[in-house]
Order: structure tokens, then sequence, then C-alpha cells
């Protein structure tokens, strides 16, 4: 099946109100324009070195949005052209972004990466440690950046019961936010759970935007810059699930 006919495939699943991030890492740059021809305009990249790689040969159109663990010394590689950085997962990267979109006289939407799995090396905030974020002056402390809404990851597992835990913890956590602290913040209203193989639980729980790669491009290929390919061989085998979109 071709990718244009995953896409609307995939999209004949989604409520109006869902977004797909068709997520793009380690697939080609001609992968990534069939889809865009196809009618997708937001893709979801994990890696640096890739993704500059990448930007400057497909549409200025492209909506890009990281979805990976982004180092703070990397931040100012992306912050030039990115929409949305979804993996916001410390108090040090939200003062990088909100420095490099200030020096490139841009602004910049970000959600916070919770930490709802199981995995302790899967990176995020705790639920008390993002409350504590946003109940503060974020507006006056990082004037660059908006902050849209929470991410998180489930734990990679075959039970279903688990993921649906841990998807509703998540949405629970954010309507508390919503009816609470940030009950007059209108920019305050992206949720982004779910990936190829869990995002219809993730829909069921109240998603609105989901990351899904395989179902659209495939399975993994080889079709990558040579950085990106020693980059992935570098991650130690209890690390490797975390790419599975």
């Amino acid at each position: 099946m071709s990718i244009a006919s995953q896409i609307i495939r995939i999209k004949e699943t989604l409520p109006e109100q869902v977004r797909l991030i068709a997520v793009s890492k380690f697939h080609s740059v001609e992968a990534i324009q069939e889809a865009y021809d196809a009618g997708q305009r937001v893709f979801g990249e994990n890696r640096v070195q890739e993704l500059l790689g990448k930007y400057p040969q497909l549409p200025a159109t492209v909506e890009w949005h990281f979805i990976g663990h982004l180092q703070v010394n990397k931040a100012k590689y992306i912050v030039p052209f990115i929409d949305t950085v979804q993996s916001v997962d410390s108090m040090k990267l939200l003062d990088e972004l909100n420095r490099c979109a200030a020096k490139a006289r841009c602004r910049i939407k970000v959600l916070l990466q919770i930490h709802i799995a199981r995995e302790e090396h899967k990176f995020g905030f705790s639920f008390a440690e993002a409350e504590e974020l946003l109940k503060s002056n974020f507006s006056e402390t990082w004037t660059n950046l908006t902050i849209c809404g929470l991410m998180g990851m489930a734990t990679f597992t075959d039970d279903p019961d688990n993921i649906r835990k841990e998807f509703t913890s998540l949405q629970a956590f954010f309507v508390r936010l919503k009816q609470s602290c940030l009950a007059e913040n209108t920019d305050f209203k992206e949720l982004s759970m779910g990936m190829s193989d869990d995002y219809l639980l993730a829909i069921e729980a109240g998603s609105t935007m989901v990351r899904i790669g395989s179902k659209i491009f495939g399975a993994r290929t080889t079709v990558m810059s040579s950085t990106a390919k020693k980059d992935f061989t570098r991650k130690t085998p209890g690390q490797t699930h975390l790419n599975l979109y």
C-alpha cells in the first residue's frame, strides 16, 4: 500500500480534533515528499542531524515537530525553523530554547514531556514538577515560548490495560491543569499521546495529537545520513524501543 493510501486510511480513524504527526525519522526525503504530496503537512523528527539534512530539501510549508530527546547544546540548530518541540523535559531546555528563540527573533511552541512510563530511562517531568512549573509566571519567564500542552510516551508493552491506564492518568492531569492554574490559558490545549501501535488507545483517552511513523512509511529503512546511521547503531539494546513509532 502506498504512503498516500496509508495516510488516508489512518486519517479515517482519527476524530476531527486529532492531528496526525507523521514521524519521518530514518525515512528518505523522497518518502516525506510523497506524504507531503498526499496532503500531510506536519512531520516529526527526533534527531537534530537528520532533521538538518532534510529541512532544506523539502517545502517551506512543512510544519516540523521535534519529538525526541533534545540535548540542550543542540537546541540552537533547530530553533530558526522548528514549529514545535514536543519533548521539553527540563528547565534547562526551556531556558535554552527561549534564549535561542529570542536571538532568532522567533516564537516556538513547546509541549512539556511527562514521564508516565515504567521505564526509568525515558525522559520527562513528573506530575509534581510540571504542575509547579505551570503554576509559575512562565509566560513572563520564557517570553519567546508558548507552552501549548503535554506529551507522554506509554510503557513499551503488549498490555493494553497498562497503556490505557498511563494515557488516562496523563489526560486526567491535563484536565486538572486546565481547570485550575490554566483555566484562562487558551494556548494550553494539546495532549500528544499515541504512536503506531497504541494511537487508538490514546485517542480513547483524549489525545489531540498522535505520532505515527511505521504505519505510514513502513518499516525503518537504511536510507539515512551516515551520521544518523552511526548515531542509531550507538544506541543500547535497552533504548532501541524508543524509536518504535
